[in-house]
């Protein structure tokens, strides 16, 4: 059996509560799912979920502050599309955990 450590940090905690706390929302799960695919600009994504620009913007700003969604600017347009590759892993894994219940 292995022992039990007890070394998180407040830094580690924090980023895993708000990583979860990301993957708590079901429109931010519908853009990260969206962007596992291939990148959007904030209008391709808004245009394919059916959401609000401002909506997009708003929570790919927070994915941002996470590291979990990434921009390049291709002239005035900004291009999404996500940055890590573990937490992708792992929505893609609760989705299929999802879809056997």
């Amino acid at each position: 059996m292995e022992e039990y450590s007890n070394d998180l940090d407040e830094e580690t905690l924090f980023v895993v509560s708000q990583t979860f706390k990301a993957l708590g929302d079901p429109t931010r799960i519908r853009i990260l799912h969206l962007l596992f695919h291939k990148e959007y600009s904030v209008n391709g994504i808004a245009d394919t979920l059916e959401l609000r620009q401002s909506t997009v913007s708003h929570q790919l700003r927070f994915l941002k502050n996470l590291r979990l969604v990434k921009n390049r600017r291709d002239g005035t347009t900004l291009y999404y599309s996500h940055d890590d590759e573990h937490v992708m892993n792992m929505l893609k894994q609760t989705l299929e955990h999802a879809s056997h219940s």
